[in-house]
């Protein structure tokens, strides 16, 4: 992250808010973790409301599309081939999907992969048993991948407001930094919008005319007999959406309501 002569992070109005807001938290303090959700809120909003106001903010935006796109490309292969353990996964995808720049999205992408990977082994606690079994079953299940590909779009965010927060931390008040606020926030962040990702399983599943998914409707047909062929592709076909709604540029509520951003 570098000093504070070196900090290319975000500034601004909201931002100094949300930074001073943190300043004033104590983890021993009254109702400290409904303070520090508050807090996870304000960077959250300040991001959405920078990325609106010029979507180029950071690098941010085309960062993630392309390393969804990669991720979308790497599913096919992940669901056709024997399954790897955790840290075999978690190293592949970083050299795969991970961007090797130096600006803090890239880095952003490369803790997120690594983050969902750790985070969908934790949802699906059955993969260390079946490790050796599935090297003769095939890849992983598309439902485990359609989870990654959601909760990576999730912790990229909160990974790049865990690296705002630390520099915040750092400058302002490094007292904080043994309680870790930055990490609490991360969790929270990408907790809040992981169900704002699109699913490229339930869209499959649920979709009335996959041409709008997939490239061509030969594609289509071989989707019924070879998920594997076009499940890649709707993935690849969700990633601005995908992108849009964690970084606030598709405005949807939690509640479901949705519209475009102005």
């Amino acid at each position: 992250m570098g000093t504070s002569t070196r900090w290319k992070g975000p500034n601004g109005d909201r931002w100094s808010s949300a930074a001073r807001r943190l300043a004033r938290w104590r983890e021993d303090s009254r109702n400290a973790d409904q303070r520090l959700e508050e807090i996870a809120e304000d960077h959250l909003s300040a991001l959405h409301e920078t990325l609106r106001a010029d979507r180029s903010a950071f690098g941010l935006y085309d960062t993630a599309c392309a390393a969804g796109e990669r991720l979308a490309g790497v599913l096919g292969s992940l669901a056709e081939e024997g399954a790897e353990s955790e840290d075999a996964l978690v190293a592949r995808l970083v050299s795969e999907v991970g961007a090797d720049g130096g600006t803090l999205a890239d880095a952003a992408v490369r803790r997120a992969v690594a983050a969902a990977v750790r985070d969908v082994w934790d949802r699906h606690p059955e993969l260390d048993d079946a490790m050796d079994a599935s090297a003769a079953r095939g890849g992983f299940a598309w439902d485990i991948l359609c989870d990654l590909y959601q909760v990576f779009f999730a912790d990229m965010v909160g990974e790049f407001l865990r690296s705002v927060v630390a520099e915040h931390v750092k400058l302002a008040v490094p007292v904080l930094i043994a309680t870790d606020p930055e990490g609490r926030i991360a969790d929270w962040v990408a907790e809040k919008v992981v169900d704002l990702v699109p699913n490229p399983c339930e869209e499959s599943a649920e979709a009335t005319d996959l041409a709008r998914a997939v490239d061509t409707a030969q594609s289509v047909m071989g989707a019924a007999q070879d998920p594997s062929a076009a499940l890649p592709k709707i993935a690849e076909s969700l990633v601005p959406r995908a992108v849009g709604k964690v970084l606030g540029l598709i405005a949807e509520e939690i509640t479901g309501e949705e519209g475009a951003a102005a």
